[in-house]
């Protein structure tokens, strides 16, 4: 694994990760003009939105969790770079904290169901968490 120190900010907001059937339209509120962070990911079996729950209207039917809390590992990081999400996520998961990973292109997010026991975690294993 990669044990470099890192440096993660915890992003401001509670999110939801949504999942709607896979030839559904993306919704008018998963677009929204500004979000710390908004991810839309379509395969053939589902279409999944992950964004601040505050856009989920109250009403939908739609499966969401919500109350993850999301931290983003400052990059950007190199594409090639090996086991940099293994070394956050694997020390997580030993001591029961869920994660959800998400990667883009710089870096990567990581929402997490259980945020002060993740702080002491990574923290604990030498990253830096900025609040």
């Amino acid at each position: 694994m990669n044990n470099t120190p890192r440096t993660l900010t915890l992003l401001p907001e509670s999110f939801a990760i949504c999942r709607l059937a896979a030839d559904s339209p993306i919704p008018a509120w998963a677009m929204p003009g500004k979000a710390s962070f908004l991810a839309i990911t379509l395969t053939h079996e589902e279409l999944s939105i992950i964004c601040p729950e505050h856009l989920v209207p109250a009403d939908t039917d739609i499966p969401a969790f919500t109350g993850w809390r999301c931290l983003k590992l400052e990059g950007p990081i190199a594409l090639d770079e090996p086991g940099v999400l293994a070394a956050l996520v694997v020390p997580m998961a030993a001591v029961g904290i869920s994660v959800f990973a998400e990667a883009t292109y710089d870096t990567d997010y990581l929402l997490v169901n259980q945020i002060e026991k993740a702080i002491q975690s990574l923290e604990e294993m030498g990253h830096r968490v900025v609040q």
